[in-house]
């Protein structure tokens, strides 16, 4: 969607429209054609005017938990979403993945359907509440998770759907809207206007001191290395992060949170920073730097390898949401976009020499055949089943890696031109990527998405699979099933019972949730099985695609391995 959401056309002007249809034509305006939720009395009414109105489909999720990965899902690709509970069961029931769009900052709308107003001002003890005449709690509780929320009536509603909906946008969080019974079908005047219209450009002066700050860092720079994360990704500067690679030679990196936003297949780009654990060519680049630009990249310890990090403030310029820093100088109200128009132009003029081995194809690590005491290895290990991904992945596909040895495993995996990537390490709820990628697939029906999710992850989401089929939806669904909890082994109890889950039939399980007979389900051992099923999938674009991928239970990313020693480390395990 364009970083400027528009009117919806003239239907805007007409004078009286219902709350839910004022509501429904915002979200519209921003580019959302889904709505994720589970039905339940006090959202009904509601439902009804969703599956009414033109360009919305209503997605019947088999929880509310999973309705929010998929609207997480679906917001990364679209730029917005929004999902529907009913009161407190239903909402609570969801809460766990708005929390997770709110640490990632991904902009979700939470709707929730509650009792008539006349039924809360009264206390009245009714269903789904905790009996106490309480309305308050379940709100309270979305304030900790949101940017912000509203309690509709039929006199506030306009001026507070887009109050709220404005505030998800501009900060790229979720949001969270109470909607009674009795004010769905209320009359309010129509939206008068766009629900967001563009920023005003930074003050001159401002953009002046702070150009002039970052061309004092970069005089005499030799070097310079783009750093991005998640942030840029969410505020659409995919574009501008082009520009600003293509106007000098300098290289490229991002944290595993941002892993995506840039063009992996341009010059200059050197994978994923992780501190102290990255490959050589990601933290030389970044660490010797003379010049580092971080754009969108907060840290935290999943991204920087437990914190272990080497970049000074003083040879670093910093760009986050409304505020930027060069050096120790720090610029309040400069957009990010902005500044990073600003910083294309001065590496123009920058002169810099190409680096070494600028020019380069970033690529895996070449897959050399493993032996074993008794000769070559006939089965799968990770390192050949991220490179057999990687040579599958399509142009402009998505990958979906869920977090533990799939996230870790993906990071070394190129993506292909235009492709796309989503994970969760920030949040790192497990279970998120199945139903995210039920949104993923719906947001962007022309570009396929690729899953790789742990068996044990799998587990706690897998009937969105008939979700799935009963929507359409046609991922590949890579299962590694490497018996248990192994992201967890790695950090910590390798052979307790804690870690060990129950042993499915996997590839039953499209069958079992109503997939349809053209949908693939095959288990695959060794390298050779792996290339033959890929390629089944690759034959088939328009089907559910199940890979049961048998990986040695210890087997494990290198990326993950070394994590997981400094999680075990921070955790003070024994001390």
């Amino acid at each position: 969607m364009s970083d400027t959401p528009s009117d919806v056309g003239p239907q805007a002007a007409a004078s009286r429209i219902t709350v839910a249809d004022y509501l429904l034509r915002r979200l519209r305006e921003l580019d959302v054609e889904h709505l994720f939720g589970v039905p339940g009395d006090y959202n009904l009414g509601f439902l009804d005017q969703v599956t009414a109105f033109p360009g919305l489909t209503w997605v019947g999720t088999c929880n509310e938990l999973d309705a929010a990965y998929a609207a997480d899902g679906y917001a990364r690709l679209r730029g917005a979403a929004a999902l529907v509970t009913t009161f407190g069961v239903g909402e609570l029931s969801a809460v766990n993945g708005v929390a997770g769009a709110y640490a990632e900052g991904v902009p979700v709308v939470a709707v929730t359907g509650m009792p008539a107003t006349e039924v809360a001002a009264a206390g009245r003890p009714v269903h789904h509440t905790l009996m106490d005449g309480e309305y308050g709690h379940f709100g309270r509780m979305f304030a900790e998770v949101t940017v912000a929320r509203a309690d509709l009536t039929a006199t506030n509603a306009p001026a507070e759907i887009d109050r709220v909906l404005r505030a998800m946008w501009r900060e790229r969080k979720p949001v969270h809207l109470n909607l009674p019974t009795d004010v769905v079908l209320a009359q309010v005047p129509a939206p008068a206007g766009p629900l967001v219209v563009p920023d005003a450009p930074a003050d001159p002066g401002l953009v002046r001191d702070f150009l002039a700050g970052c061309a004092r860092m970069l005089d005499g720079a030799r070097s310079v290395t783009v750093l991005a994360g998640h942030e840029a990704e969410r505020f659409g500067l995919r574009g501008p992060l082009g520009d600003l690679l293509a106007a000098a030679p300098v290289r490229s990196a991002v944290f595993s949170s941002g892993k995506g936003v840039l063009d992996e297949t341009a010059p200059g780009f050197v994978g994923a920073y992780t501190g102290e654990i990255s490959d050589k060519r990601a933290r030389v680049a970044v660490e010797d730097a003379d010049c580092l630009i971080l754009v969108g990249a907060p840290v935290s310890d999943s991204v920087t390898g437990g914190f272990s990090h080497h970049f000074t403030p003083e040879r670093t310029i910093e760009l986050r949401p409304g505020r930027a820093a060069a050096g120790r100088g720090v610029f309040e109200g400069m957009a990010m976009a902005e500044a990073v128009g600003g910083l294309a132009g001065l590496l123009r003029d920058l002169g810099l020499p190409e680096p070494e081995g600028y020019g380069e194809l970033f690529a895996y690590p070449e897959v050399e055949e493993e032996e074993t005491g008794g000769g070559i290895r006939s089965g799968l290990t990770q390192r050949q089943l991220w490179g057999a991904v990687g040579e599958f992945l399509p142009v402009g596909s998505v990958l979906v890696a869920e977090q533990g040895t799939a996230f870790y495993g993906a990071q070394e995996v190129p993506l292909p031109a235009g492709g796309r990537f989503v994970g969760q390490p920030l949040w790192g709820s497990i279970g998120y990527t199945l139903p995210a990628t039920l949104g993923t697939e719906l947001a962007a029906p022309d570009r396929r998405s690729v899953l790789v999710i742990g068996d044990g992850s799998l587990q706690l989401t897998a009937q969105e699979l008939g979700t799935m089929t009963r929507y359409g939806a046609a991922p590949v669904v890579i299962v590694v099933n490497n018996d248990g909890y192994t992201v967890e082994r790695a950090i910590h109890g390798a052979t307790a019972p804690y870690n060990d889950i129950a042993a499915w039939d996997y590839t039953a399980l499209p069958a079992a949730f109503g997939a349809g007979p053209g949908t693939v389900a095959v288990r695959v051992e060794t390298p050779a099985e792996l290339a033959d099923a890929l390629a089944l999938a690759a034959r088939t674009p328009d089907e559910l695609v199940l890979i049961e991928a048998v990986l040695p239970r210890e087997d494990a990313p290198e990326l993950l391995t070394a994590l997981a020693q400094r999680f075990a480390e921070q955790n003070a395990y024994g001390a």
